[in-house]
């Protein structure tokens, strides 16, 4: 299983990107932070609040030169049907209908078939930076990823509740 200070693994996934399917490489992301994250299926209860909360915040992504890939294991196809229903979502949705991926960075609970609530942040040389995974009842909190990244940017040490703008403990 990855760990954190480790060469994020590579994939290449279809995607479902604003109505079109694509094909997606972690590699081509490459000089940009990136924010994976797996959810366990489209048309569930705790999984489009995330979905639409991660879209919605695009823009404070990009303000950091980073990208946000979402990833299921679902198909591009049931994708699509999805965001029929919960409405545009402004980053790729990944299908890993293969669990190739959710297998890779350990999120698979196997006898299910589908992926736990895994995040992890991708520094833009590939080197993966952080890591959560919830259990399948929680979703994840958009604002602590931002704070995370933002962290992360400084290249500091970061004592417990820093935010931006607040004192760093310095180089570590």
């Amino acid at each position: 299983m990855i760990q954190v200070g480790q060469s994020a693994p590579d994939f290449t996934l279809d995607a479902m990107v604003g109505g079109k399917y694509e094909k997606v490489m972690l590699s081509d992301y490459r000089g940009k932070w990136v924010v994976l994250f797996f959810w366990p299926l489209d048309f569930t209860f705790v999984c489009p609040t995330e979905v639409t909360a991660f879209s919605k915040r695009i823009d404070e992504f990009k303000a950091l030169d980073a990208v946000v890939l979402g990833a299921s294991i679902d198909s591009t196809f049931t994708h699509l049907a999805w965001v029929g229903q919960i409405g545009s979502v402004n980053y790729p949705m990944l299908s890993d209908i293969t669990k190739t991926v959710s297998r890779e960075y350990g999120v698979l609970i196997e006898d299910q078939g589908i992926a736990l609530r895994g995040l992890f942040i991708i520094d833009p040389d590939g080197v993966l930076r952080y890591q959560v995974v919830h259990d399948l009842n929680i979703g994840r909190n958009v604002d602590e990823v931002l704070r995370v990244i933002k962290a992360l940017q400084t290249g500091e040490l970061c004592p417990v509740d820093w935010n931006e703008g607040t004192p760093t403990l310095g180089k570590g």
